[in-house]
């Protein structure tokens, strides 16, 4: 009779404590998907402004700047990476994807901004504009990696990895 008490007893501790990490694991896993919301909308303010410099540009009429195509083929592949990472901001080959793409619109614009025919006059006000977007991005990138740090501590800690495997929380990747 006692053992049966102690085995309904165990078991119901179990049944308490799986229940409770996985509500922590859900929770964190939202608190990480609800950074990136905060980090997309920083992002499509940010090609917002470098859709409407280049409009700029073009109705002032200085479309032949050297570095144009690329910036434009670097933006519309952080565009389409930012689109492929709304639906799975978690998955770590999206978040590869998202950040090599990031990577390629920076270094795009640093080179368009390097090109001989660029008026400094003319690109300061484009210039200020992509500083505060880097200020306010890096802040959204330090909340969403923080979110997903904790995260991925959690699905890897003892005993929680068990549900976490059992449950397909896979580890995500920092940006």
């Amino acid at each position: 009779m006692l053992s049966s008490s102690v085995f309904w007893a165990v078991l119901a501790v179990l049944l308490f404590w799986a229940v409770g990490a996985y509500h922590r694991i859900v929770r964190l896993r939202s608190a990480a998907l609800q950074a990136f919301g905060g980090l997309d909308a920083h992002w499509v303010r940010m090609l917002a402004m470098l859709s409407e410099c280049d409009a700029a540009q073009v109705t002032a009429g200085r479309v032949m700047v050297a570095g144009r195509p690329e910036w434009l083929a670097a933006m519309n592949r952080f565009s389409a990476c930012l689109a492929l990472a709304r639906a799975r901001p978690l998955q770590p080959e999206v978040a590869t994807e998202l950040l090599a793409a990031r990577q390629a619109l920076e270094a795009a614009w640093a080179a368009l901004l390097a090109g001989p025919d660029v008026a400094p006059e003319v690109w300061a006000p484009w210039v200020q504009r992509w500083q505060q977007h880097v200020v306010q991005n890096a802040l959204a990138i330090e909340q969403f990696n923080h979110a997903v740090a904790q995260y991925n501590a959690a699905i890897a800690q003892f005993p929680a990895w068990v549900l976490a495997r059992s449950f397909g929380f896979r580890a995500a990747t920092v940006l």
